[in-house]
């Protein structure tokens, strides 16, 4: 009479059992049906601005994917790290993608200053990563070896500088430029170098060449040294933050004549802080923020985040773009396989066709746009290459 209990008990744990395996075999295909893909920016800092945008920008573009069917059969997870806009910070939030996350690919940074130290972690963990407006050569390539994880979809500093220079010099028939630039950012320094090189090869005089180390708030003492050179341009190669403060003091100084900065300008912020000292000048920069190849992303980015779209929110759609198109191409999610397809790059995005050069990890044949801020507004110009 005891019998049959035993034989239920028996019969109950077998299916207690059963329906656990089978509860955890559903959960390993789910997740197996899950991809990780990492993304590192500054969400805080003065820099804030521009990362929140690219997060922003990454998870909405995966959660569309996502809708419309996934890669690969795969959902994509983003998982974004703050950097806090510090080198050794970047370096830890990629250690911690790779070796805790599992990612296949990684997004950002948008600064030459954190995205030069991650090669070396990259290339240990055989993980790809694309920077967004990393303008620096060394990000890619050092002393003419091609880091071979690090990509970028952005121009670079040699060629961000030798715009700059050469339509002051062709375009607006200035002579005379001064210089002001950020002594301890590889970025700031790299456009001056190259913007002195072009400026001068082409028969103008650079008159002044001041420096200030990013932190600064007071840059009265350099720009007094510019005024009395008497140039005809002052060219800013720095973010906006310090951008917006020293042409407010170069105003109040007196100074009149034409500025010009990178791609480290276009911001929201700069227009808030220094529109009236900012009237006039002229900007590099990656795209016409009004070209009609934009303005989809924008309606959309700005319907689900009620704000606009800043810079980095147009180079985070593109490099999305070359890691959905190169994960494609390889029919696999294995990050070497992704690497290796990255290479090969030619795919149409929303600031141009990006064409990657295998032995620089660069986009090659990106014009730049030139823009000029009228009453608070980024007007286009025109497309120049020098």
């Amino acid at each position: 009479m005891f019998k049959r209990p035993k034989r239920c008990v028996v019969t109950l744990l077998c299916l207690v059992l059963c329906l656990t395996l089978g509860i955890s075999a559903a959960l390993a295909a789910e997740q197996a049906k899950t991809v990780k893909l990492g993304w590192i920016g500054s969400l805080t800092g003065d820099q804030a601005v521009w990362g929140q945008c690219e997060l922003n920008t990454v998870k909405m573009l995966a959660e569309e994917l996502n809708d419309a069917g996934g890669l690969l059969g795969a959902k994509i997870e983003v998982i974004g790290y703050d950097t806090r806009g510090d080198a050794m910070e970047a370096v830890n939030c990629v250690r911690r993608l790779t070796g805790q996350d599992k990612v296949v690919c990684i997004i950002g940074p948008n600064a030459s200053g954190q995205a030069i130290p991650i090669s070396s972690i990259l290339e240990e963990m055989k993980v790809p990563d694309i920077a967004t407006v990393a303008t620096n050569p060394k990000v890619t390539v050092v002393d003419g070896k091609t880091k071979p994880f690090n990509f970028r979809v952005c121009f670079i500093d040699p060629y961000q500088g030798a715009v700059a220079a050469g339509f002051a010099f062709d375009v607006l028939g200035l002579r005379k430029a001064a210089v002001l630039y950020d002594v301890a950012d590889d970025y700031s320094q790299g456009l001056t170098e190259f913007f002195v090189k072009t400026f001068t090869e082409k028969g103008g005089t650079v008159v002044a060449k001041e420096a200030f180390k990013f932190g600064d708030t007071d840059f009265r003492p350099q720009l007094s040294k510019i005024k009395a050179a008497n140039p005809d341009l002052i060219f800013m190669p720095y973010f906006f933050k310090e951008v917006a403060l020293s042409s407010n003091q170069a105003r109040e100084l007196g100074i009149k004549c034409t500025l010009m900065g990178g791609d480290g300008w276009p911001s929201e912020v700069l227009i808030e802080m220094a529109k009236e000292a900012i009237e006039g000048s002229y900007v590099v920069n990656h795209l016409d923020f009004d070209d009609p190849d934009v303005m989809d992303f924008k309606a959309r980015y700005i319907k689900k985040y009620n704000r606009q779209v800043e810079l980095n929110g147009f180079l985070a759609h593109d490099a999305f773009l070359m890691f959905v198109d190169a994960v494609k191409r390889a029919n696999s999610f294995d990050p070497v396989a992704i690497k290796n397809a990255l290479e090969t790059t030619n795919v149409k995005g929303i600031t141009g066709t990006i064409r990657i050069d295998k032995d620089t990890h660069n986009p090659e044949g990106k014009e730049a746009a030139i823009i000029k801020i009228v009453d608070g507004n980024y007007i286009f110009q025109q497309k120049y290459a020098p």
